[in-house]
């Protein structure tokens, strides 16, 4: 243990000499679970890279300041915390992408979404989130607070709470560490979490409902999951319809439009197969969840058209997602497929 200890001591002493490759063995054990963090506060996969990058950048400008009183870990969600805060409060946000298919109109909307700068997180950036183990503070399983439907219903509550209700409920810092990160005191911590729980149960009243539903095996998701591409790919409105739970949603960040219950979901997808069919889709994890990039015979070739992530509840499809094609690289997945349309 000693040693170990010796060796931390020796990388940030010659990292704050300015060797680089100690600084990187530093920081990267925390790389992922920062980005992960990022990832929750800003809803966006690209502004969450861009934020580490800048956290990072921060931290090596700064480390003569890192005194030590914390760990270098809770050092780093301060900056990466506060840098997130600062992108938040600039507003610089993507706006909502118009329908832009010249004389192909689709179904009215059930209603419009507001968090257009939405994007999936692959699954196989988590396997080396790392990170100390999450304290008693913790209310969402990892699962729960990476899924797409908790990362949207954080981006309604105004930046502070926001950041304390992740620090507190997702990660497990205690009150105190959340007050100095933040530079404010323990009682506004309190506040504000309680404020926050209360805004998130607003945007997600029926989560204690939906938690008390039994858990899908992975077997029956599966078979959940092959229904799904089967019937996507055949274009089959029906066995979809047959998939979906009665309040089904359907939504297509960046564009605002949305969906919701089987027969308005169910006319989406009849118009989606009236304009194309021959789809095809390639699986992929994200948030936790199934999902696919979609492809399509064009003129051209097989291309890469969306990318679709799933939420399954019981032995139901409760969400479907729908993203730009822009997202498919981050998944591993190509932009188009071999072979003739």
């Amino acid at each position: 243990m000693a040693e170990m200890a010796m060796t931390g001591m020796d990388l940030m002493s010659r990292a704050r000499a300015g060797d680089g490759q100690a600084f990187r063995a530093l920081t990267e054990p925390h790389r992922r679970e920062l980005q992960v963090h990022c990832y929750r506060m800003l809803g966006s996969f690209h502004d969450a890279e861009d934020a580490l990058q800048e956290v990072l950048l921060a931290a090596w400008r700064g480390l003569a300041g890192f005194d030590g009183r914390a760990s270098l870990r809770t050092w780093l969600y301060r900056i990466a915390t506060n840098r997130c805060l600062d992108a938040l409060r600039a507003v610089r946000r993507r706006p909502p992408k118009p329908w832009d298919i010249p004389g192909i109109e689709p179904p009215q909307a059930t209603e419009f979404g507001e968090i257009h700068w939405l994007e999936p997180y692959p699954d196989a950036l988590l396997d080396d989130t790392g990170g100390a183990s999450p304290g008693p503070e913790v209310r969402y399983e990892q699962a729960e607070s990476l899924s797409l439907a908790f990362v949207t219903a954080l981006q309604f509550l105004p930046p502070r709470q926001l950041a304390v209700l992740i620090l507190r409920d997702v990660l497990g810092f205690h009150a105190d560490e959340v007050a100095g990160m933040l530079d404010t005191s323990v009682e506004s911590v309190k506040s504000a979490l309680k404020r926050a729980r209360s805004g998130l149960q607003r945007r997600q009243p029926a989560t204690a409902a939906r938690r008390a539903l039994p858990e899908t095996d992975a077997a029956a998701q599966r078979e959940i999951v092959s229904r799904f591409v089967s019937a996507y790919e055949a274009a089959d409105v029906d066995a979809l319809v047959a998939l979906f739970t009665d309040d089904v949603f359907l939504s297509m960040p960046p564009l605002p439009l949305q969906y919701r219950g089987r027969s308005s979901v169910g006319r989406f997808f009849a118009f989606v197969f009236g304009v194309a069919r021959g789809f095809r889709l390639l699986p992929a994890r994200a948030n936790g969840q199934p999902a696919f990039g979609v492809y399509l015979p064009t003129p051209t070739g097989i291309q890469g058209v969306g990318f679709f992530v799933l939420a399954i509840e019981g032995d139901r499809i409760a969400a479907v997602i729908r993203f730009e094609n822009t997202v498919l690289a981050a998944f591993g997945l190509p932009p188009s497929l071999p072979g003739s349309p």
